[in-house]
């Protein structure tokens, strides 16, 4: 199917008709985060018909929410802390990485499991082979998009800063600096003196920081996907307004109801985040997607204070970011239902860790934003063709790095749906490595 869908395109054929209120695309794209929309605009720049549907107004998700940062290191998974002060913190409700409900933890008991082995020993070695190749090509498949979306003025260099408060942590953290030399990403390790130097405006409290250099960050993340989903419909690609739980299976071809009727396709891309789940478990597949929640709040830094670029306290799961808006702060992860009301206790609780850092002054929103993070057990995406159903292409499940890894993954996601060679190899991605 792929190939016939290329093969149409090059000879000029298209198969977009409309008959009433009936629209036939090529592709429907579930979705209108940084994963839908990148997939979205690389198969409409490979010549296919494309409408992109979600129920808001695009990146308005965990897109918008993210610390905005396209990153070049992390090749170790975001590990189950294992430090005694890290567990017992947890228990007693006092920490900012961490934060859970009884009944959900011992709902995704499992999975945990699963999880943890994933993200410990050869899991990592496994992880770390699946996710550099991505990682090496994420920072310039963004510029890439954001040079021809006129979205590269939200784009700064200068990295970000790893802050480590004691020896454990850093210790604890060599993993990653190891993975980074066998990858060959750059970095620096500072002093006190040396961060304090870069970032005035952090504390001393810092034992030392690692600077990654090479990765680069954005000062307004739902701005990005904003510039990016212009960019698509100005590039001829449709966005449409519609719930994917309305979507269904005919022969040979998809349709769902939507604001301007009923858009019909032979494929479609479930790009919905934290939300894919649902709409699989419909069509009769079922993925470990689970949801970690976090919150962002923004504040006026206290005068004379100012951060040049995001830095984040690897112990207590947080980070602070500059953008258009005020000083961001990020928090870890809460393992609640997905839909479960917010805590606000958790915001509170990380900004007066974040204000041990840097001097955090007013608050500039009323309510913090909150979000949730697509996870899988192995830490790694879904990305590539339903092993199950004809049709049907899955791009979801990144994790933390939806944001750095959006983009990359739709390109490469489009390249298989056009039935364009690629030069990546997609394996460690497929859905076919989960029994749905």
């Amino acid at each position: 199917m792929p190939d016939t869908l290329a093969a149409r395109r090059v000879a000029g054929t298209g198969m977009t008709r409309q008959a009433g209120q009936l629209r036939s695309f090529d592709v429907l794209v579930l979705g209108a985060g940084i994963v839908g929309v990148s997939t979205a605009i690389h198969l409409r720049r490979l010549g296919l018909d494309v409408a992109l549907i979600d129920r808001k107004h695009p990146g308005v998700e965990a897109s918008f929410g993210n610390a905005g940062i396209v990153q070049c290191n992390g090749f170790v998974p975001h590990a189950i802390p294992s430090r005694p002060s890290q567990l017992i913190g947890i228990m007693l409700g006092q920490s900012s990485a961490v934060s859970y409900d009884f009944a959900t933890l011992v709902r995704l008991f499992p999975w945990l499991r699963q999880y943890h082995a994933a993200s410990s020993g050869r899991g990592i070695e496994t992880y770390s082979r699946a996710i550099a190749p991505l990682r090496a090509l994420a920072a310039q498949d963004h510029l890439d998009l954001a040079a021809s979306t006129l979205a590269d003025r939200y784009y700064r260099k200068g990295g970000w800063l790893h802050l480590y408060r004691g020896e454990g942590s850093f210790r604890q953290s060599e993993i990653e600096r190891h993975y980074a030399r066998v990858f060959g990403v750059a970095y620096e390790e500072l002093t006190t003196e040396d961060t304090n130097v870069l970032e005035p405006g952090l504390s001393n409290m810092i034992f030392k920081a690692v600077h990654w250099t090479e990765s680069c960050s954005v000062s307004n993340p739902g701005a990005v996907v904003d510039a990016f989903w212009r960019g698509f419909v100005q590039d001829g690609g449709h966005s449409i307004r519609g719930d994917a739980r309305k979507l269904q299976k005919g022969r040979g071809e998809w349709s769902l109801d939507s604001e301007r009727g009923t858009i019909t396709a032979p494929n479609v891309v479930v790009a919905l985040g934290a939300w894919s789940s649902d709409l699989l478990a419909e069509l009769g597949e079922h993925y470990p997607l689970v949801s970690k929640r976090g919150y962002h709040m923004h504040f006026q830094p206290r005068t004379g204070a100012s951060l040049s670029r995001p830095v984040v306290d690897v112990e207590n799961g947080f980070a602070l970011t500059p953008t258009d808006n005020g000083i961001r702060l990020t928090t870890g992860v809460e393992l609640v239902d997905r839909d479960a009301p917010p805590n606000p206790n958790i915001i509170k609780l990380t900004k007066r860790r974040a204000s041990e850092l840097f001097p955090l002054g007013q608050a500039l929103q009323d309510q913090p934003w909150l979000g949730s993070r697509p996870c899988l057990p192995d830490s790694l995406p879904v990305c590539g063709q339903s092993s199950k159903t004809s049709g049907l292409w899955l791009n979801f499940g990144h994790g933390h790095d939806g944001f750095t890894l959006g983009p990359v993954t739709g390109r490469l996601l489009a390249e298989q749906i056009a039935g364009k060679e690629s030069v990546q190899d997609l394996t460690a991605f497929s859905p076919a490595r989960f029994p749905v």
